[in-house]
């Protein structure tokens, strides 16, 4: 799961509920993601406009109404994301959010072995 730096993420019934679903991981994006908001964006008009009231009778009828909604939204909003940040100000930003975590998880390494780490996600996502 791909999850915003938001504090709640990490109390102990985030880490506790996550320690019960081994197939999961928490991949946290580092502060101040704002390029996160767009794709939240984008993915909440897939659910609500195809997805919310859909009927998928297999996983290829889903893949199929996802890849239609990304067709018709794209022929009908082309309009190309621009890039405004700082390359070198992302990756300190990153380095930052690596450190936090790295000092988060040493300080709950001798309470539990089995306590899962939250990986940070350093690379943007591609919507195609």
């Amino acid at each position: 799961m791909i999850l915003d730096n938001y504090a709640a993420h990490k109390k102990d019934k985030a880490r506790e509920w996550l320690a019960g679903h081994p197939r999961f991981t928490f991949h946290v994006t580092s502060t101040s993601c704002s390029w996160l908001n767009a794709v939240e964006g984008f993915f909440a008009k897939l659910t609500r406009r195809r997805l919310k009231h859909g009927a998928f009778h297999s996983v290829v009828d889903l893949q199929a109404a996802i890849n239609r909604f990304i067709r018709e939204y794209n022929a009908a909003n082309p309009k190309p994301f621009v890039w405004k940040a700082d390359p070198q100000d992302i990756i300190a930003e990153r380095n930052r959010g690596f450190q936090t975590l790295e000092s988060i998880d040493r300080g709950q390494r001798h309470t539990s072995r089995s306590t899962p780490k939250f990986v940070p996600v350093p690379t943007l996502l591609a919507l195609q």
